[in-house]
């Protein structure tokens, strides 16, 4: 099953295998493309290796970088250089889709240069604290930024875009209770803290067309007390789907990317994917600490996950998914 092909609409897959966004800092100064990132990807993809690659976070808007030499997808200058990346993951084989990001709160402004804004004043202990609470009008901006962003993705040739909710970052912090104490729209209820991404997605949608692929990366659960829980992840994933997103990219929320518990373990947010692979029947990505075929293939089998990521291994060597395959 790892060796099968898969197409979501209009974007074709070799294999079931997935290089997930990890963030390199290959980007210049100025936070365009350089050779160092696309040869970063183009040593990475292949028939013979992942038959998908999600580009490292791209910040949208000035306010939402989240660190230097992170890409930029934020301006129509950008378009050219990432149009190179594309057509170096294409030529080996691989499709390739753009994750787009805010950073919100998750920020600094020695590294934006702006003030910093969040979905509230009241981040968990550890996290940065934003310097205002974002106003509706704030909202609709950036929600115009996710848009504009997605249709820089498609005419720079990438086969998708990936709406980022996960690890913190800003739609992110709608969602998990631990930072939006809103009390208008758009927080509250479930439903509610969902509206930004709803709305990102209507507006993404609107500006790509219907037959371009639209993915999202969410953190399904915060496995904190008081944050979301997996349930949480599931009836989001339902609204997600009504409202036509074409594939779920499943990570941890204000738990980040890890899960220090269960180090060790291939697939440890398997127990979110699976419950919501369950409920839907769009695709569903899973990553986190899947390193062997053997793993990626019960992983697959035992339904908790259409797509599996090989994160830090292929991150550390750019043949660690030929040789995996070889092996397997």
């Amino acid at each position: 099953m790892i060796r099968d092909s898969l197409k979501i609409k209009s974007m074709e897959l070799s294999n079931r295998l997935v290089f997930p966004p990890m963030a390199s800092a290959t980007a210049g100064e100025d936070n365009k493309v350089t050779e160092a990132c696309v040869e970063q990807y183009a040593s990475r993809a292949g028939r013979d290796s992942v038959g998908l690659i999600i580009v490292e976070h791209e910040f949208i808007a000035p306010e939402g970088k989240a660190s230097p030499r992170q890409l930029s997808i934020a301006d129509d200058s950008d378009i050219e250089g990432l149009k190179r990346l594309t057509e170096a993951i294409h030529a080996k084989g691989s499709a390739a889709v753009a994750q787009i990001n805010h950073a919100g709160a998750n920020t600094k402004r020695e590294y934006t240069g702006l003030e910093t804004v969040g979905a509230c004043m009241t981040p968990p202990r550890g996290r940065p604290v934003p310097d205002r609470e974002m106003t509706k009008s704030d909202i609709a901006r950036v929600v115009e930024a996710f848009a504009k962003a997605a249709l820089r993705a498609k005419k720079a040739g990438f086969d998708g875009v990936e709406i980022h909710s996960a690890h913190g970052y800003l739609l992110n912090q709608f969602y998990s209770p631990l930072t939006n104490a809103r009390e208008d729209d758009y927080g509250g209820s479930l439903e509610n803290r969902l509206r930004i991404h709803l709305e990102t997605i209507a507006a993404v949608r609107s500006a790509v067309g219907s037959e371009y692929c639209v993915l999202l990366r969410l953190g399904a659960s915060d496995y904190t007390a008081g944050g979301s829980t997996i349930s949480d992840g599931v009836r989001a994933a339902e609204l997600f789907e009504a409202a036509g997103l074409d594939c779920l990219d499943i990570s941890g929320g204000f738990c980040s990317f890890t899960r220090k518990e269960l180090e060790g373990v291939e697939g440890y947010f398997s127990d979110a994917s699976g419950a919501i692979k369950a409920k839907l029947a769009l695709p569903v990505i899973l990553t986190g600490g899947v390193k062997t075929a053997e793993g990626a293939e019960a992983l697959l089998n035992s339904g908790k996950a259409d797509l599996i990521g090989i994160g830090r291994p292929l991150f550390a060597d750019p043949d660690y998914v030929r040789r995996m395959l070889q092996q397997g």
